[in-house]
């Protein structure tokens, strides 16, 4: 079975749990959590690891986050140490985040500029793409800097992207002059 489907359906199977028992939104900050947690290298080969045993796995789950998360989500990581699929479990967090913000109608849109931008902006920048009707109201804004695109921005969200930086439009100007449209007629 592929990685993605194993992550959807464990991930599936954790929202509707969480949402039965009240609790989506304490998983929801605990996935958020070990999101970021999992992107250690220690823990990541850890996890990864045939050579320890579920046991030893749970025991440290414990000793690690058993004052930090929900026993839902404790008790969840458990049973993927006893079934064989904790390995996954960086796939199973970022595909229960997706889930959760189809679930909420919240749209993550990136951000990219080439100098950070005022609060003010980014609250115009919200009004306007919210307007526009092709994201949910609900957005969550990740803004970056990338000097490389001398002025601009671009937007990115849903697979999609606009870019209207001013480096994009300089390399469609040199594209088009490096064609030679210019037919000599006599």
């Amino acid at each position: 079975m592929s990685v993605t489907r194993i992550a959807t359906r464990y991930a599936k199977s954790l929202i509707d749990l969480s949402s039965e028992q009240g609790k989506l939104e304490q998983v929801y900050a605990d996935m958020r959590m070990l999101q970021s947690a999992v992107k250690n290298r220690d823990l990541y080969l850890f996890l990864k690891s045939p050579v320890i045993h579920a046991d030893k796995k749970i025991a440290i789950f414990s000793a690690l986050f058993k004052e930090k998360m929900d026993s839902l989500t404790l008790a969840y990581m458990n049973l993927l140490a006893n079934k064989g699929r904790e390995g996954y479990l960086a796939e199973i967090c970022t595909e229960f985040v997706n889930q959760y913000k189809l679930l909420k109608h919240i749209t993550t849109v990136k951000v990219i500029t080439a100098v950070p931008l005022e609060e003010t902006m980014l609250a115009d920048l919200r009004q306007k793409v919210v307007a526009s009707g092709i994201t949910f109201d609900n957005l969550e804004l990740q803004p970056s800097v990338d000097p490389n695109l001398i002025g601009g921005f671009v937007l990115e969200f849903d697979n999609k992207r606009y870019d209207a930086s001013v480096a994009s439009k300089l390399e469609e100007l040199k594209n088009q002059f490096s064609k030679n449209l210019y037919i000599k007629e006599f």
